[in-house]
Formats: C-alpha cells, structure tokens, sequence
C-alpha cells in the first residue's frame, strides 16, 4: 500500500520543486507530473509529485492524516 501526502508547491525549476506542509518543507521531483504549477496542491510520494488535487480534496486529507497521527500520538 502506498501513501500520498498532499503539499502546496512553493517553488519550482524545471525536474524539482519545493512543496511545503505545515512549515516543514521538502524537495520533490517533477518528472512525473511536469505541469504542476506553484500554488497547486501536489500529491508527494517517496520524493515524487504523482498527482495533483484542488486545495478542498487537499485540506480533508490533511485533516484526516492528523486524526490519524492524533490516534496514535505522533503528528
């Protein structure tokens, strides 16, 4: 099973960008998803843009990794 992590795009070059996700910021490939732009809300996986989603999709997801992290106590 795997899991995606969505983050906002903050910066981009042409293969990398930096997406961030509560202030903490990460370097990820581009390759896989050449067309997303600063401001979207990628999908990260193992360092990997693999998709995109509107900020909406995005927040739940969010919230529902925290409820999860909450549960367990670790976020």
């Amino acid at each position: 099973m795997c899991l995606a992590v969505p983050m906002k795009l903050i910066e981009r070059s042409e293969a990398l960008g930096v997406a961030e996700l509560d202030g903490v910021r990460r370097e990820v490939s581009l390759m896989l998803q050449p067309d997303a732009k600063l401001g979207d809300y990628v999908l990260v996986h193992a360092g990997y843009v693999i998709g995109t989603v509107d900020e909406e999709e995005a927040q739940a997801t969010i919230e529902l990794l925290r409820q999860v992290a909450d549960a367990r106590g670790t976020w």
